[in-house]
Order: structure tokens, then sequence, then C-alpha cells
């Protein structure tokens, strides 16, 4: 007989909880997003690009086309924006 105690024997007898597996609640996706092979959302980038009267020029890209095209209406309002431009690339 040994005199050292197991872990079983030390704690005594626990009530264990199954693992449960519950189906996870999964959101609605868009109808309009297409969900390729790999698993990926497919969605639409909107370039914001900005002409300055210097000759410069900037761009930025977004996600979403209803801030693409306020971003563009912004940047009109200064005087020195000579154009702006808004594009879906990609």
């Amino acid at each position: 007989m040994s005199l050292r105690l197991g872990w079983a024997e030390w704690r005594g007898p626990v009530a264990r909880k199954k693992n449960i597996r519950r189906k996870k609640q999964h959101k609605p996706v868009l109808e309009t997003a297409a969900v390729p092979a790999n698993g990926r959302r497919k969605h639409r980038h909107w370039e914001v690009t900005i002409f300055y009267q210097d000759g410069k020029k900037f761009a930025r890209v977004y996600i979403d086309r209803a801030r693409a095209e306020r971003f563009a209406e912004r940047q009109k309002k200064s005087p020195v924006v000579r154009t702006a431009r808004v594009r879906e690339v990609g």
C-alpha cells in the first residue's frame, strides 16, 4: 500500500461538466456579397482621388461608397481642390 495519494484520491470525487457543443447563431450575410471557395466575404472598394491646384494628387480607399462620396463632396468645398473623383477599384 502506497502512502502517496494520487491527484484523484487527494481531491476526492469531482463532478465534471461535459463539453456540450452548441450550434452558433450565424449572422445573415448580405445577398449581394458572394462567398468564394476560400471563405472570405467579397466586398467592393471605392477610391477617392483628390486633384489639387498645384498639380499634386491624393487618394484614399473606402469599402463603403456613401462614405467615399461624402469625403469627395467635403474635399470639393476646399478652394485648393481642383477636382475630386470616386471610382470603383478591385
